[in-house]
């Protein structure tokens, strides 16, 4: 059994959670799977992913993790209370072999949005494992250690990266579970006080560590069917986001209608109340040289504001970034399938977005456009009008 608890997920799915119970308990959404690997045949997996689903839904959470959770400061008790009773169901999930595609795989979420939310993380970590298990049998972890001992070492050995803080965000694409766990290991033991804390609550609440995330595209992108209209989905998801936390949890995600759009919503006000915004596409440096002037502009102090880079990041690459803004902004870094997938294999490049919500297309308009997933063509051209995008 691959999944042995529901807190083995990222923390930003708890946190988008209790917003749905609180604000949109109705609302109905559809999730879909996909691959980005070219040529990768998953189809002879899906027997196995299929008995770890219905293994995944036999969870419930214990006692301990409930209390855990009600201990976060952000956590309201109606909302454990409610994960007390919840329990995933395999009646809205389904896997089969996708049409017509030869070796792709069709994974559809389809149910009320607060019972399949918890869904995505630990599906995605289970095709993983599968995957993995299955084509390397004799898994060179040797290597592995090596390249993370070199990471470490970069960081470790340089006096200026003192201050650098990075985060592990690797749940979803990691290799396996017991691969996370012994990273996570390491980087407790031989980054210290580097290590900001993980995603994962399961190993946040294991190796006593700061549990790390706010909100994910899902989120923005069901605000598209949620809100009052569809060019102040993004201001009206961040409207609700302040209602419920009340100015915790305060990094807006920037690019789900590109950043481009991100700018016009992210107004003087939003600019004070939020803690800063976290980067997941295009080009960082240009993100953050922009996010920085624009804070300028509305008369805000970017070091009183934190950069958040996440997407794809190495840790050469945590590095350049932490030297170019480290000094002008607060800097901070979440770096997933480098860390725990890193042992000489070609990683999945596999997601599952949301693609409706109470019947309706959604979408984001990633700064990356291969990061993109709408099956509704018209419909993101339309969300393109409204939003401005072009190119």
């Amino acid at each position: 059994m691959i999944i042995t608890s529901l807190l083995d997920t990222d923390l930003y799915k708890f946190t988008m959670m209790q917003v749905v119970l609180h604000h949109f308990p109705g609302a109905q959404v559809e999730y879909r799977f996909k691959c980005r690997n070219a040529g990768v045949d998953l189809t002879p997996y899906i027997n196995e992913i299929r008995e770890q689903i219905e293994a995944l839904c036999t969870l419930r959470f214990t006692e301990e993790e409930l209390v855990y959770l009600r201990g976060l400061r952000f956590i309201k008790s109606d909302f454990v209370d409610f994960l007390g009773l919840f329990q995933l169901n395999t009646k809205y999930i389904h896997v089969e072999p996708a049409q017509p595609g030869p070796g792709e795989i069709s994974i559809v979420i389809r149910g009320p949005w607060l019972h399949t939310i918890l869904f995505e993380i630990p599906v995605l970590a289970i095709v993983n494992e599968v995957y993995f298990r299955s084509t390397q049998r004799a898994p060179d972890l040797a290597l592995g250690r090596r390249r993370l001992t070199e990471k470490i070492a970069l960081v470790r050995s340089d006096p200026v990266l003192a201050n650098l803080h990075i985060a592990d965000y690797g749940t979803r694409r990691r290799f396996s579970k017991r691969w996370q766990d012994e990273v996570l290991v390491a980087l407790k033991d031989e980054l210290r006080e580097n290590l900001a804390g993980t995603s994962n609550v399961m190993f946040a609440v294991k190796h006593g560590l700061i549990p790390l995330g706010t909100m994910a595209h899902e989120y923005l992108q069901a605000c598209q069917s949620l809100g009052p209209r569809l060019r102040d989905s993004q201001t009206f998801g961040f409207e609700m986001w302040a209602k419920e936390y009340r100015g915790d949890l305060g990094i807006a995600l920037s690019d789900v209608y590109g950043f481009d759009a991100f700018l016009r919503d992210f107004d003087m006000y939003f600019c004070k109340l939020f803690d800063g915004a976290r980067h997941d596409s295009g080009d960082p440096v240009a993100w953050g040289e922009r996010l920085i002037a624009h804070y300028e502009r509305n008369r805000v102090d970017p070091l009183t504001k934190t950069l958040v880079f996440s997407d794809s990041l190495t840790f050469p690459k945590v590095i350049e970034l932490y030297r170019r803004f480290s000094g002008r902004a607060r800097v901070a870094f979440g770096v997933g399938t480098n860390l725990t997938n890193d042992l000489g294999y070609k990683a999945l490049q596999i997601v599952i977005k949301m693609v409706r919500c109470n019947g309706q297309p959604v979408a984001k308009l990633s700064d990356s456009p291969e990061k993109n997933m709408c099956d509704d063509v018209a419909y993101l051209a339309y969300l393109r009008q409204v939003f401005e995008i072009t190119g």
